[in-house]
């Protein structure tokens, strides 16, 4: 059971924004999701990663990012899959399709390994100060 005050997280979760940071090297908004499940194959997991990549391009091209995020208005947008396993070559043929398409919008859709998912309540694993690398 999840507590009150923690909003669930991860790709089964496709109406819930990860996580962002804005990496100020690059310039760039970064919005993560999560998975840390294995990798299966499976219909349901390639669906629910599917929902939250259609979400996160939606959040991004339909204007509710300029909403939640006006100060970074004219910024590149990266989407990045956080995942604890390497993807197996079913949920890779999605993701190299994804990755297509989002292209097309010139925003880039990255897969990064990680053990550690780093929360602070806020999104982005920042604390409340907000994300200004």
């Amino acid at each position: 059971m999840v507590p009150e005050n923690i909003t669930p997280k991860g790709i089964a979760h496709p109406d819930v924004l990860d996580a962002f940071v804005f990496d100020g090297r690059r310039g760039t908004l970064v919005l993560a999701m999560y998975e840390t499940r294995p990798w299966t194959g499976g219909d349901t997991q390639l669906y629910q990663l599917q929902e939250k990549l259609n979400a996160y391009a939606s959040f991004i091209l339909d204007g509710e990012m300029t909403e939640s995020f006006p100060q970074y208005v004219g910024r590149p947008v990266e989407i990045q899959l956080r995942s604890k396993y390497e993807p197996d070559e079913v949920a890779l043929r999605l993701l190299a399709s994804a990755r297509d398409q989002l292209a097309l919008q010139q925003i880039p859709l990255e897969v990064v390994l990680a053990d550690v998912f780093e929360d602070s309540g806020h999104g982005c694993g920042c604390g409340s100060g907000g994300c200004q690398n």
